[in-house]
């Protein structure tokens, strides 16, 4: 009986969490039907509907048929952007720390035909390989208390911008024009530093770390960042020398590498061998310019290599720790799709699209925040906050 009216208090604080929340994003809603729609697919997204469609999602919500959940994600007015506004409150003002991460990544979501926006046959990480899909890029945020996501942006692949026909066939607006990825990150960090979320570091893989005008950006806002690179990534050295990471690491010596945890993993601590070495760059006081290099223990001869920008007398440590993180976006990325419905969407517009995963990805972060919580309250069990792509709402 005591195991039970304590599950039944779990119960009852998520459900008063998920209030709490839908009432921070009621005000982006002109009208009560669609106010009310938007808590019950959000509770929908949290709940034991196994494939998230517009049938399902009205079952559970009490509705005799799709039609109303459908105008929310396609047709309803309401605005996905502020919303999104309020997601970035939302994880600022639960998970926000000052030593926080800002983390940019993309993921594929799998798709027929070539109506839904942005489709095409592009390479997809999510699947390893060049797929009919859509490629979301986003930004996610970690700290000590959790991870969630931040923001969204979906790619438009040149074939699709240059074809104005096809855009307003599938709702893109007029303005839109090709950005890469990397374009699509930074205008993505730009609203989360302006919204005031603390973040002392910027990290991403290759895709957005190889882009030189990113880096010297962030470096113009005085953002530290460790970002990955190629092996061929050219790098001043002394001299006025440009030479490859990879040549620089090949000229390491053996008392040069320190063996490091890069944080946990499913299978425990990431232990690599770590070594680094300064970049010759324009004087800027107070700031270090750094090549990380990180080095399999079992397979030497895989490295991965990150361009760095810090403060001045920054640890080897906290470097390691920053390029850990990175993989916080993953956890995130399968916790969202896996507990969120994130890839589970029957949309094909532009507007459906950002709906639907402005929606996921707020549902998301409560799993996050609320599973934080139950940490701090002794009630942690299965919400770990480095476990969450396993985490299930107990409204399961």
């Amino acid at each position: 009986m005591q195991d039970r009216e304590y599950t039944q208090a779990v119960i009852g604080r998520w459900a008063e969490g998920l209030d709490t929340l839908h009432q921070r994003i009621a005000g982006r809603f002109r009208r009560i039907e669609p106010r009310r729609r938007a808590r019950a697919y959000l509770e929908a997204l949290l709940g034991p509907v196994e494939r998230k469609s517009g049938w399902q999602i009205a079952e559970h919500a009490g509705e005799d048929a799709p039609y109303g959940i459908q105008r929310l994600v396609a047709g309803s007015s309401w605005d996905a952007d502020g919303v999104r506004d309020d997601l970035m409150a939302y994880v600022a003002e639960h998970l926000g720390d000052k030593d926080g991460v800002l983390i940019l990544d993309e993921t594929g979501f799998l798709k027929k035909g070539r109506k839904s926006a942005g489709v095409a046959r592009q390479y997809s990480g999510t699947a390893g390989k060049v797929e009919n899909c859509q490629i979301g890029v986003s930004l996610s945020y970690a700290s000590r208390k959790g991870h969630a996501f931040l923001d969204r942006e979906l790619y438009l692949p040149k074939e699709w911008t240059g074809d104005r026909e096809r855009m307003r066939e599938a709702g893109v607006p007029d303005d839109v024009s090709f950005q890469t990825k990397p374009q699509l990150g930074r205008a993505m960090l730009e609203r989360a530093l302006g919204s005031g979320i603390p973040a002392r570091w910027v990290t991403a893989d290759e895709v957005y770390g190889r882009d030189r005008r990113l880096r010297v950006w962030l470096e113009q806002q005085g953002q530290p960042f460790v970002l990955a690179v190629g092996s061929n990534e050219k790098l001043w050295q002394p001299g006025f020398l440009q030479i490859s990471a990879k040549e620089i690491a090949g000229a390491l010596e053996d008392e040069q590498w320190q063996r490091l945890s890069a944080g946990d993993g499913e299978k425990g601590p990431r232990i690599y061998d770590w070594a680094r070495v300064p970049l010759v760059r324009m004087p800027s006081p107070g700031w270090e310019h750094w090549l990380l290099v990180r080095r399999s223990i079992s397979r030497p001869e895989e490295i991965a290599y990150y361009v760095v920008f810090a403060p001045a007398g920054i640890t080897m440590e906290e470097l390691v720790r920053v390029a850990g993180t990175r993989w916080k976006i993953e956890q995130d990325f399968e916790g969202a799709k896996g507990e969120a419905g994130l890839d589970e969407y029957e949309v094909r517009s532009w507007k459906g699209w950002y709906r639907h995963i402005t929606l996921s990805l707020l549902a998301h972060a409560y799993l996050s925040v609320m599973c934080w919580k139950q940490m701090e309250t002794g009630e942690g069990g299965r919400g770990q906050k480095d476990k969450l792509s396993r985490v299930k709402s107990p409204m399961h």
